[in-house]
């Protein structure tokens, strides 16, 4: 979330910033604003009273001491009303606190100064594009087809055991799924990413640390008898690692890589352009996270994207970059590229990767902080990628190197696979 103190001093800044997202923030600013001049009177007022309990009590002491009972006693008095304002004064601070940070959740990221304006992904801007796309056969297929021609994957046996959204996985395709994973993990161990495995459930604590919650709490299966969350991306329990944590300059940046299920009710999402693998409930993601210095963050993201580039180059699949506009700018981020794979078959684009810089956003909320060279604790900068998600990727493999005869695995792939072809 955003800093308190920045809201304060740059009033007009904030507000032009999260016009971006085209949002009046004002009135939510001014809130937080009027809040906080609540909350630091209300301590100052407390500090005042506990600090003139405090020298009373002294006083008393000193007059007991000398035998001056009456005087004693008309001070134990006055001491009585100051610790019943105190008392109150609390009351008002941790109900002005508990309001404040209420407000403070519903501010979103402020847009770095690159994100470009606009209301929709149809204002994103294509920054880069790589790859030919292929020219298919007459009588190519879409994806889904083609799990059902070739037996690999089969979405009426994911309804019959869950429902819409959770497909199952067969033979080649499983084997394929499995090495994707395995693949990705290795290439961002190499680069240099730690490989973390993390529980695919979180506590309320973690939803809010990274900013799944409360924004997006409608999206993420809950389990309530035990008020849990299934994840919905590796993003919110690798980078809660580090919530509450303080770590030595010396020791950033830290790179962390890890796979795990992914979770999303995707509430209202039918039609044609979700059939197949285009968006499911439960799908496999390898995700990277890093923390870094403010001052490196940026550089940092450039380098998470060339990695991520590096993937797709080795897949063979045409890709292109997006730098979102200010209106599709995730609510946590402040800068998001997102990745899309060209689906020959279904003549389109589809997302498979958002890399993205947090700035201090998350690290506010995680309380994931640094101590600089002087000792002081300071806010890190929180990023984080798909690298990648697997269910796109997928799609372009099995659309993209159809063939007649069958479908080829690219090449990098085959070590991991055991086989060069489904046929």
């Amino acid at each position: 979330m955003l800093q308190t103190a920045f809201i304060r001093e740059n009033r007009e800044k904030v507000i032009a910033a999260l016009g971006k997202r085209n949002i009046d923030a004002a009135p939510l600013v001014d809130e937080v604003i009027a809040l906080d001049e609540k909350r630091r009177s209300t301590q100052v007022e407390l500090d005042t009273t506990l600090a003139e309990s405090n020298k009373l009590s002294g006083s008393i002491g000193e007059l007991m001491k000398s035998g001056k009972k009456e005087e004693a006693t008309a001070l134990r008095a006055q001491t009585g009303d100051l610790k019943e304002k105190s008392r109150q004064l609390k009351e008002i601070l941790e109900a002005t606190e508990a309001e404040l940070l209420q407000a403070l959740y519903k501010l979103p990221n402020t847009p770095a100064d690159s994100v470009p304006a606009g209301t929709s992904a149809d204002d994103n801007e294509e920054v880069y594009r790589e790859g030919d796309i292929p020219q298919l056969f007459e009588g190519a297929l879409p994806h889904w087809e083609l799990a059902k021609k070739y037996d690999i994957i089969d979405f009426e046996l994911g309804v019959k055991i869950t429902g819409a959204g959770f497909p199952v996985y067969k033979g080649k395709g499983a084997r394929l799924q499995r090495a994707l994973i395995t693949y990705f993990l290795d290439k961002n161990t190499q680069a240099g990413y730690t490989e973390m495995q993390v529980p695919h459930l979180v506590n309320e604590a973690s939803g809010y640390g990274t900013g799944q919650l409360p924004d997006k709490e409608g999206q993420m299966y809950h389990v309530g008898i035990d008020d849990l969350y299934l994840i919905p991306t590796a993003e919110v329990p690798v980078t809660n690692l580090l919530r509450d944590v303080i770590i030595e300059e010396r020791d950033l940046p830290i790179q962390y890589t890890g796979y795990t299920p992914c979770f999303r009710r995707e509430a209202g999402s039918y039609g044609a352009h979700v059939r197949g693998l285009n968006r499911l409930h439960q799908f496999d993601k390898v995700e990277i996270v890093r923390v870094e210095k403010p001052e490196n963050s940026y550089a940092a993201l450039e380098g998470m994207v060339e990695h991520v580039k590096t993937l797709l180059q080795e897949l063979g699949l045409p890709y292109r970059i997006l730098r979102l506009c200010g209106g599709d700018t995730g609510f946590t981020s402040a800068l998001t590229y997102d990745f899309e794979v060209f689906s020959t078959a279904q003549d389109r684009w589809l997302e498979i990767s958002s890399v993205s810089n947090f700035e201090t956003f998350q690290a506010n909320r995680l309380k994931l902080r640094y101590r600089d060279k002087e000792g002081k604790n300071q806010l890190a900068h929180t990023l984080n990628g798909s690298s990648l998600a697997l269910p796109r990727v997928l799609a372009g493999i099995l659309e993209n190197y159809q063939t007649p005869e069958g479908i080829v695995i690219p090449e990098v792939l085959r070590p991991y696979t055991g086989f060069d072809s489904i046929s």
